[in-house]
């Protein structure tokens, strides 16, 4: 039976995704999602939460990852750019003066000390 965390996530969302089975979610990160998805009233996607060492470093994750803590989840909602999603994000208490950062085709978010945006689309 999965773990639901959330009305609306469960453990399992969270997981790393090599299997090794770390899922040490931050609560923080997941309140702010349910959040998020409670005002933007569209399913949120998680394409990475938790990372262990191994797993972030195969896919070029930062050395120091929020991901590596279970702090930070990257994250897709249907119908709005990842623009919109950090808009949205940024006046929750969880990620306002958190870790926002937005690349193409998704939002990170995360729940680090201090405030930090940084777009990082590829522009043309």
């Amino acid at each position: 039976m999965r773990e639901r965390i959330t009305k609306n996530f469960h453990r399992d969302e969270f997981a790393c995704r090599c299997g090794c089975g770390f899922d040490a979610v931050d609560s923080r990160l997941v309140d702010g999602l349910q959040k998020l998805r409670d005002i933007m009233q569209s399913i949120v996607h998680v394409n990475s939460g938790c990372r262990c060492k191994d797993h972030n470093a195969s896919i070029g994750g930062a050395s120091k990852s929020q991901h590596l803590l279970g702090k930070a989840a990257d994250i897709r909602v249907d119908g709005y750019t990842p623009e919109e999603v950090a808009d949205f994000a940024e006046v929750l208490d969880e990620f306002g003066n958190s870790g926002i950062i937005i690349y193409d085709t998704f939002t990170h978010v995360d729940v680090r000390n201090g405030k930090y945006r940084e777009d990082k689309r590829k522009h043309t």
